[in-house]
């Protein structure tokens, strides 16, 4: 069997290595546009902040080691141009030496990822702009930093990474100021916990310009719709991600509402023999199984995995989407699994919240912390919908619990039996997570 795979950072090199698992005879080609392969991409900020002394840490491995290994031929800096379905074939045009060539398929995935948005700013003329998604955004940020010894910039969005990059800028010792269009930071995050973030961001040095954007640029000079200016040495912009449907598209492939490409419980397109995973392939929701997408390292690893055993004869299905994620920002850790309070009332699903607001661990410990943690539920039948936390430790360990408990089907009343772990170092006796399911009782 001969399988074509477009793509090759997360999903691309993580297919191409289950599938070689999964269908050990099958001839594997990857084709992929970066120069770099399968590197960390949420790593790099953390490279960007110093945090991460070596880049190459995040690099991924090495192609040909890779391609050695594996039995998998690796063609970066490839584009896959288009797809004959009819014929199963790819055209692919090599971006080095401009020669275009044909590849047949019987099998083809594709994993395309997206492009950063960039804002249009009047007058921006030779101020630097950054975005942050490749390998080589990171080394031009990376430069410039070492190169021009910046002491400000703006940040324009305040989502994970738009967060992250802040929080590693500051590291850096560069003064940072964060422009939001909506009136917080993280706003998927019901607002009792962002505004959480959003005081931790000021307590260390972030500058907030809430309801606010751009309006023009005067040599390093932004002036605001609100009508403050601020002078920055350059901009990096993190307002979300351009889907790479075009191929797919340019092919027939059906789009989704959510502007990915549609795909079954096995990552199928509407042509059974081409697949899509990552940030381009539509799942669907958990709890109401409309579509949805998942920008997140986990679900294209997931996916990965069951194109590959669908594609060996062995099926299982990719469950709906929870979109479980963390992030942190200075001496905090922010967590959410499911629904928050506004994409409930959004799809008009009634909930109520129960709330722990209190310690990790046992407060006589030298080392104790304290977490807001925040559960909807649905107080009719007690099915858990979503959970969100932020806390000095221990969020991931209770966002990962009650994920767990969401695929479980356990109720929220359920929450105050589960037998969780205890000592002084880690928890209370009545662990977080039991007190948001004593308190929903």
């Amino acid at each position: 069997m001969k399988i074509v795979i477009v793509g090759g950072v997360a999903g691309g090199s993580t297919v191409a290595s289950q599938i070689r698992r999964a269908v050990p005879e099958s001839e594997i080609t990857l084709f992929g546009r970066d120069p770099f392969f399968g590197y960390g991409t949420c790593g790099m900020p953390y490279v960007i902040g110093g945090l991460i002394e070596d880049k190459s840490k995040v690099a991924g491995p090495s192609p040909e080691k890779f391609a050695e290994k594996r039995d998998i031929i690796v063609r970066l800096e490839h584009d896959v141009l288009s797809i004959d379905r009819k014929a199963k074939i790819v055209f692919v045009r090599n971006m080095k030496t401009g020669v275009t060539f044909h590849e047949p398929y019987d099998k083809l995935v594709l994993s395309p990822g997206g492009y950063p948005k960039v804002p249009k700013l009047e007058g921006l003329g030779d101020l630097p702009l950054f975005t942050l998604k490749s390998y080589e955004q990171m080394e031009e940020i990376l430069d410039f930093i070492s190169r021009e010894k910046p002491t400000s910039c703006a940040v324009i969005g305040g989502g994970f990474i738009g967060i992250e990059l802040a929080e590693n800028f500051v590291h850096r010792g560069i003064e940072t100021a964060v422009i939001l269009r909506g009136d917080r930071v993280m706003t998927v995050l019901d607002p009792e916990l962002s505004d959480l973030l959003g005081t931790e961001m000021k307590e260390n040095g972030v500058t907030l310009f809430p309801e606010d954007e751009i309006e023009r640029v005067e040599g390093k000079r932004l002036i605001m719709k609100s009508g403050a200016a601020l002078e920055v040495d350059f901009i990096a912009a993190t307002i979300g991600i351009e889907l790479d449907t075009k191929l797919a598209n340019d092919a027939g492939l059906e789009i989704g509402p959510t502007k990915a490409v549609s795909t079954n419980r096995y990552r199928q397109t509407d042509d059974p023999d081409i697949y899509v995973i990552g940030d381009a392939a539509e799942g669907v929701d958990w709890f109401t199984g409309k579509p949805k997408t998942v920008m997140l390292s986990w679900h294209a690893h997931r996916e990965s995995y069951i194109v590959a055993r669908h594609i060996a004869g062995k099926p299982i299905e990719m469950y709906g989407l929870l979109g479980t994620t963390i992030t942190k920002l200075f001496s905090l850790t922010a967590g959410s699994t499911g629904h928050s309070a506004a994409s409930l009332e959004d799809e008009g699903i009634e909930f109520s919240t129960s709330v722990y607001e209190g310690g990790t661990n046992a407060g006589y410990y030298f080392d104790h912390g304290w977490i807001h943690l925040r559960v909807h539920y649905d107080p009719a039948s007690r099915r858990i919908l979503g959970a969100q936390a932020v806390g000095t430790k221990g969020v991931d360990k209770r966002i990962d619990v009650i994920a767990t408990a969401i695929m479980g089907n356990l109720t929220v009343d359920d929450l105050a039996a589960l037998e969780l772990c205890y000592s002084p170092a880690y928890s209370s006796p009545k662990d977080p997570v039991n007190m948001v399911g004593y308190k929903a009782e």
